[in-house]
């Protein structure tokens, strides 16, 4: 005999909420959670809010994100950008290298991250160099605007690097 769930709402669930909303299918179905083999706490990257989250991992790869209950943050909720956050990671189509476009190029190359990395020492290097200002002890020519996500270890590291390095612009986009 085939479910009726118009009959199981008049025998005792009105709104639907229980044995009426059930399938078989529905029956067999298991969170994404319940495979993983342990589970991460993070901060969602979008914004400054910087909202708890829950990673859980299978076979080191994520298999679901969600908000973290015990953040005093969020409380367990996440925008929905922070709750599409899975696809930061998981995308197929998601930039895994280092792309760079040199000055007036018009295709971009894939760099290793140790050229890469060498490339801005250098030209950090060459840009204090060329517009350090002696009387002032300081340079103009650079500064550092660092991401919604750092943590207060993170930007005290920074801004000490920064301030060692003569930069004066130096700012934090959670506090902007």
């Amino acid at each position: 005999m085939a479910k009726l769930p118009l009959l199981d709402q008049l025998r005792g669930d009105p709104l639907a909420l229980g044995r009426a909303a059930r399938s078989k299918r529905s029956e067999e179905l298991e969170p994404r959670t319940k495979t993983a083999d342990r589970v991460v706490a993070s901060v969602c990257p979008y914004c400054a809010v910087g909202c708890g989250q829950r990673i859980y991992v299978r076979d080191e790869q994520v298999v679901q994100i969600e908000g973290d209950p015990d953040s005093p943050i969020s409380r367990g909720r996440l925008c929905p950008k922070g709750s599409a956050s899975k696809q930061l990671v998981t995308h197929p189509n998601r930039l895994t290298n280092v792309r760079y476009r040199p000055p007036g190029g018009r295709e971009w190359e894939d760099l290793d991250l140790d050229r890469a990395m060498d490339m801005i020492v250098d030209r950090l290097i060459e840009t204090r160099e060329r517009t350090w200002e002696p009387e002032h002890g300081r340079t103009l020519g650079f500064g550092h605007l660092g991401g919604a996500t750092l943590d207060n270890e993170e930007n005290y590291l920074i801004k000490k690097f920064f301030s060692a390095a003569g930069a004066v612009s130096i700012e934090n986009q959670a506090r902007i």
